[in-house]
């Protein structure tokens, strides 16, 4: 299993069905499988149930997905939050942190009304405490950190192949 960690905004959809998609390989998003679980958007179940208890739904679905050994896994910019998802993915398989600035973060997602820890009067101030909260806990469960910066998707999906190959975690494509 790889998965790819990150704050909100960072990437780890996007690049994990090209990245799935280059390996050949099936892909996961927590994110999507929740809401399928729970027959209703994470925003609403935030709203009515609170972040814990998604926390503990985030959790059991984690848990199940790093069961899966070939394939690529994008999970919900606060599953680290939890310690046995941060040991799961870690013991499971190969994390990627997508690491992305705070301010490029706020930039891409000013306009987005679906994430609902960003619904607030200063999303660029929330997204700075989240990436202090947050970047250790990345930092403690990838084995590689790839910096998001600007480069196209294209581009992220060649860096972290390369990456896999050096580390001897997938064999050169040709």
């Amino acid at each position: 299993m790889i998965g790819l960690i990150g704050l909100p905004g960072s990437g780890k959809s996007t690049v994990g069905r090209q990245l799935a998609r280059r390996l050949q390989l099936p892909f996961y998003d927590s994110d999507r499988v929740i809401e399928e679980r729970l027959g209703c958007s994470i925003r609403d179940f935030f709203a009515l149930e609170g972040e814990e208890r998604f926390r503990d739904v985030e959790t059991s679905v984690i848990d199940e997905l790093t069961q899966i050994p070939n394939a690529v896994l994008s999970t919900g910019g606060g599953a680290v939050l939890q310690s046995m998802n941060r040991s799961n993915l870690r013991s499971r398989g190969h994390v990627i942190y997508l690491k992305s600035a705070p301010e490029e973060l706020a930039r891409r997602l000013k306009h987005d009304i679906h994430r609902p820890l960003l619904q607030v009067d200063d999303p660029l101030k929330r997204m700075r405490d989240l990436f202090a909260v947050r970047d250790p806990l990345y930092r403690e469960t990838a084995h590689f950190i790839i910096e998001t910066g600007r480069p196209s998707v294209a581009t992220l999906v060649n860096m972290i192949v390369m990456q896999l190959e050096l580390a001897g975690v997938v064999t050169a494509q040709p």
